[in-house]
């Protein structure tokens, strides 16, 4: 799976909720410059990661995970609608 699809939801549940990376990272206890590299797609999060950052977020780890497929998706459909 694309990181930066993965960045991009954790990203956009992340201002959906109005939280600052700072605070988010503070409740999913991981440091904010490492959050802000998942969120560009220059990290990929780890399992340990991932789970911090949904639990912070209130919401299930595989949440994040059916949200970045179905982007995935969705941008694969777009490209072969380009075609």
């Amino acid at each position: 799976m694309n990181s930066k699809i993965i960045g991009n939801v954790i990203k956009n549940f992340r201002e959906e909720r109005k939280l600052s990376q700072e605070v988010l990272s503070g409740l999913a206890n991981i440091d904010r410059s490492h959050l802000s590299k998942i969120e560009l797609g220059l990290r990929s999060p780890t399992i340990n990661a991932l789970y911090k950052i949904a639990d912070a977020l209130n919401i299930k780890a595989s949440d994040i995970l059916i949200a970045a497929e179905k982007q995935e998706a969705e941008m694969i459909i777009n490209c072969n609608q380009s075609l």
